[in-house]
């Protein structure tokens, strides 16, 4: 993951993107959660099957290290 995903200030706001392109990492996530496939994540934006599977990790990570509370009952 840490070799496909980089965080620069100068590309795209600092957001983490696909090494060696703009494209972020939420771009493939929402791509993907949008029903789109890995073949043509591949294809719109131009990155490997490993960068989409480096930016699930990331992804993963993140949610890992986040702190959940619960919903309120209704």
């Amino acid at each position: 993951m840490n070799t496909r995903i980089v965080i620069d200030p100068g590309i795209q706001h600092g957001k983490p993107v696909i090494r060696g392109t703009r494209v972020p990492v939420v771009r493939i996530i929402g791509g993907l959660a949008g029903g789109m496939t890995v073949e043509e994540v591949t294809k719109e934006y131009g990155v490997a099957e490993e960068d989409i599977r480096a930016a699930l990790a990331y992804a993963s990570e993140l949610i890992e290290q986040e702190e959940h509370h619960p919903l309120p009952a209704k």
